[in-house]
């Protein structure tokens, strides 16, 4: 493992001031070849990232690559469009500004730090830094120390790419974190509980430092009659049981209509069969819980309601069944936190309304999603609930999209990132308005005697 000296902390920081100072990461053509360098870097180490997030999570590969390595995607989009991103935009003026012109520049912040999770260890370190690449600034990167070999392969790809005056990565566990919150950044980036984001924002405070909380909560999914049920089931499963459910955007539980209620379970025990096989365990498909403390407290949630699908666990093998649990109280453990891991709770209801004032009696969640082909009912949903973001029909696909802004609202995050939207996270827009020298009209200047009317005039 590469570690870094904590006490060398505060000398990195200010050695990328220093480079940041020079002005070399304003320049764009720089910018599009560290983007370059990063793609082609991934693509180098691709077997050794691949081996690390077996090593973590016991990740199938196809999962790897679509969730994980699959953050090229985003490089590319970038790439694409950092020349549109970083041209100055004029801004309209009103008529009584008509001697001026207005415009905005972006400008890149500074020295940023990224504060990565242990469930999409590598993707979700390196998305985010695709956004302070792209809008020039320096970074330091702090990946979870949860995910030991995902940090291990990042820290010497970074170290092998990059000049450390640029992008350095910092490995370590809590005392690494609390050194680096105690230095000053101009922006930090933090995915991860909501506990530990209050924290992260605390620290921020101490030097006004904006922050990106990338947080999650539990994200409802709505159930509707108006369906097909096979593409339903499947999505459902899909987005619920990759990477063993840990997964910020998973379907935390499902709001089921009850006329359809015993249809979806049937359909979901078919499905799980035809995923993983009879004995999930034994599958090359599915992965296991990131540690030991995080198996203890995903099995303590078996003991609410009635498991009517899997419910089998290996301490061992920190392995626990893709399960769903029936007759949940809105009261029982299982439903008072995020859940992240394979657990899903059903709770039905009569009337829609029932589901949409249980949604909203709890905190904003990152995702919603409903299935129903109902335009009225998707209407009135996106119009009565407050989420991070909604996907219709589908499950967690709504990440892949790098036109839509991703993040959280209230305790699921603040701010967002993803393409322009990550350029934006990570720049200043600086507003610059210019006169001109053929005309300086004197309605502003003193002595004011007589001008007020037509102040008012141009007011009114």
């Amino acid at each position: 493992m590469i570690t870094t000296e904590l006490s060398k902390i505060g000398e990195i920081i200010q050695n990328q001031r220093e480079f940041f100072e020079t002005g070399k990461t304003k320049d764009v053509t720089f910018r599009i070849e560290q983007l370059k360098n990063l793609k082609q870097a991934i693509i180098e180490h691709e077997q050794a990232i691949v081996e690390a997030l077996k090593a973590d999570l016991h990740k199938p590969e196809l999962e790897i690559y679509i969730t994980e390595i699959g953050v090229i995607k985003e490089i590319d989009y970038a790439i694409k469009h950092i020349n549109t991103w970083t041209k100055p935009k004029k801004a309209p003026v009103s008529f009584d500004f008509f001697s001026y012109s207005a415009k905005i520049y972006p400008e890149p912040l500074g020295v940023v730090l990224i504060i990565g999770p242990w469930n999409y260890p590598f993707q979700l370190i390196i998305s985010p830094l695709v956004g302070a690449i792209a809008a020039g600034n320096c970074a330091i990167i702090k990946p979870s120390e949860i995910a030991s070999y995902t940090s291990d392969v990042i820290a010497k790809i970074i170290t092998k790419h990059f000049d450390p005056a640029y992008i350095a990565v910092v490995e370590g566990d809590v005392e690494a974190s609390q050194k680096l919150l105690a230095e000053k950044f101009d922006h930090i980036f933090f995915t991860g509980g909501t506990a530990i984001g209050k924290i992260i924002m605390a620290a921020a405070a101490k030097y006004l430092t904006p922050v990106t909380l990338e947080l999650g909560g539990k994200s409802p999914c709505i159930v509707d009659t108006d369906i097909n049920l096979e593409h339903t089931v499947r999505r459902i499963t899909w987005g619920k049981f990759i990477n063993a459910g840990q997964t910020c955007i998973a379907p935390d539980y499902l709001l089921v209509n009850k006329k359809i209620k015993k249809d979806l379970i049937d359909g979901l025990k078919k499905c799980l069969k035809e995923f993983y096989g009879d004995n999930p365990v034994s599958s090359p498909d599915y992965a296991r819980i990131i540690s030991q403390k995080h198996f203890d407290r995903l099995v303590n949630f078996l003991k609410d309601g009635e498991v009517i699908i899997g419910g089998e666990n290996q301490s061992s093998e920190r392995y626990i069944a893709p399960t769903v649990i029936d007759n949940v109280s809105s009261e029982d453990s299982v439903m008072q936190e995020e859940i992240f891991g394979p657990i899903l709770p059903i709770i039905e209801y009569t009337d829609v309304a029932e589901a949409i004032a249980l949604i909203n009696s709890r905190p904003k969640p990152l995702a919603l999603y409903l299935f129903s082909q109902n335009k009225n009912l998707q209407k009135r949903v996106l119009q009565e609930t407050s989420s991070g973001g909604v996907c219709i029909n589908d499950t967690v696909m709504q990440v892949g999209v790098s036109s839509l802004p991703f993040g959280g609202v209230g305790d699921s995050g603040i701010g967002n990132y993803h393409g322009k939207a990550s350029f934006d996270t990570f720049s200043h827009n600086k507003s610059v308005l210019q006169n001109s020298f053929w005309l300086d009209l004197k309605w502003r200047y003193a002595p004011y005697e007589g001008k007020l009317p037509l102040i008012k005039k141009l007011l009114g």
